[in-house]
C-alpha cells in the first residue's frame, strides 16, 4: 500500500514515500481506506523524535484521519463496509500512524462522519475541536454562566474553544487582531479585545474585567497578565509554550487567591476523554458548526513538504494530504 513513513526520528526531508504491507486487522480493528489526512504540529514533534512516544519503525506518520470503512474485524460492531469514519488519535503511544492506504483503527478510536458533513472539512477540525472539548470539560470543569478569556481566539483552535464555550453557556472575551472581530462576534465572542494592545488595560475598561478560565492558543502571553486576569479560584489552561519557554509570575498572588495553572496535551487524553469530546464534536458538526477552518488540499506525496511549512509556521490554512 502507499504511504508516507518514517524509518527513524529526524529531519521532514527523512520521511519517505512508498509502499508498505497492508495490515491485517485483529478482531477489534477496522481497516479503512483513507481519503484525506490532516497535518498537525504534534506530527512533526513525533517525526522529530522531540515528543517521547513509543514508534515502531517503520514508522507511518500522522494521527488524523478520515476515509471509508474497507473490512471490519470479527468482534467489532456499528461499522460496516463503506461507512465514512474518522479517526483522530493513532500515530503514537505504539500506533501506527495514518498516513497510508489502508490503516488498521482500532475500533475504539473510530467515529462515524455524521450525515452531510462534508469529511475533509471535519478531518481538518477535528484535533483542534478535540483539544477545546476536553479543556473545556474536563480540565475546566466549565459550567454555564461561568466566564473565559480565549487569546488568539481567531486560529484554528481558537474558533473551536469560542463555539462550544458559546453553546455551553459561557461569557466568551476573545483576543485577536481587529480584522477577525466580525468573525469572533458570529462565532459567539462576548467581548472582542485587540491582542496588539495592552490587556490589563483592556479588561479594565470592559464590562467583563475578570474571568473563570483562560487558554492561550498562542503561547505569546505573560503567565502574570492571565494569571491577573482571573477571579479568585479561576483557572488557566496552557496547551503550548512560548518561544523562551520561561514564565514568570506572582506566586503570593497565584496562591492566596485559590488559582491554579494547567497543562494539557491532547496525545496524553485517556481514551474515555477521546471518546467523549468525539460525540460532543459529532453533535457540534451535524448542527454546522467547528467546521469553517480553511482547508489546503495536497498529495500525500507531499508530506515532507507539510511538516517543513508547519515547522516554520509558513500555512495559515490546515493542510490536508490527500490520497
Amino acid at each position: 500500500m502507499r504511504a508516507a513513513y518514517i524509518t527513524q526520528n529526524g529531519e521532514a526531508k527523512d520521511i519517505k514515500i512508498g509502499g508498505l504491507p497492508k495490515p491485517e486487522i485483529t478482531n477489534d480493528e477496522v481497516l479503512i481506506k483513507v481519503n484525506a489526512v490532516a497535518v498537525n504540529h504534534v506530527d512533526t514533534f513525533v517525526r522529530s523524535g522531540s515528543f517521547k512516544t513509543d514508534t515502531n519503525f517503520p514508522f507511518v506518520i500522522g494521527r488524523d484521519a478520515v476515509g471509508q470503512v474497507e473490512e471490519v474485524g470479527a468482534d467489532v460492531t456499528g461499522f460496516s463496509k463503506g461507512n465514512w469514519v474518522w479517526t483522530n488519535s493513532m500515530g503514537y503511544a505504539g500506533r501506527q500512524g495514518v498516513t497510508s492506504e489502508y490503516p488498521a483503527i482500532p475500533a475504539a478510536r473510530l467515529f462515524h462522519v455524521p450525515e452531510h458533513v462534508e469529511p475533509t472539512q471535519l478531518v481538518a477540525a477535528v484535533h483542534s475541536a478535540a483539544t477545546a472539548a476536553i479543556v473545556l470539560t474536563k480540565v475546566f470543569g466549565a459550567v454555564s454562566g461561568a466566564s473565559i478569556l480565549v487569546e488568539g481566539a481567531a486560529g484554528h483552535v481558537g474558533t473551536k474553544f469560542v463555539q462550544m464555550a458559546h453553546i455551553m453557556g459561557l461569557k466568551v472575551v476573545t483576543t485577536s487582531n481587529t480584522s477577525d472581530f466580525d468573525l469572533l462576534d458570529r462565532l459567539g465572542s462576548d467581548q472582542c479585545l485587540n491582542y496588539d494592545k495592552s490587556l490589563k488595560k483592556q479588561l479594565s475598561k470592559a464590562e467583563i474585567q475578570k474571568v473563570d478560565y483562560v487558554v492561550d492558543t498562542s503561547g505569546q502571553v505573560q503567565l502574570q497578565d492571565n494569571l491577573r486576569a482571573l477571579k479568585p479560584g479561576g483557572k488557566v489552561c496552557l496547551i503550548t509554550a512560548p518561544k523562551s519557554n520561561q514564565f514568570s509570575f506572582d506566586v503570593r498572588q497565584f496562591y492566596t487567591q485559590s488559582k491554579t495553572i494547567s497543562g494539557f496535551v491532547i496525545s496524553n487524553a485517556p481514551l474515555d476523554q477521546i471518546q467523549d469530546a468525539a460525540k460532543f464534536i459529532n453533535r457540534l458538526m451535524a448542527d454546522g458548526y467547528l467546521l469553517e477552518d480553511p482547508v489546503l488540499e495536497k498529495s500525500y506525496e507531499d508530506a515532507a513538504w507539510a511538516h517543513k511549512k508547519l515547522e516554520k509556521n509558513a500555512r495559515k490554512k490546515k493542510i490536508l494530504l490527500k490520497f
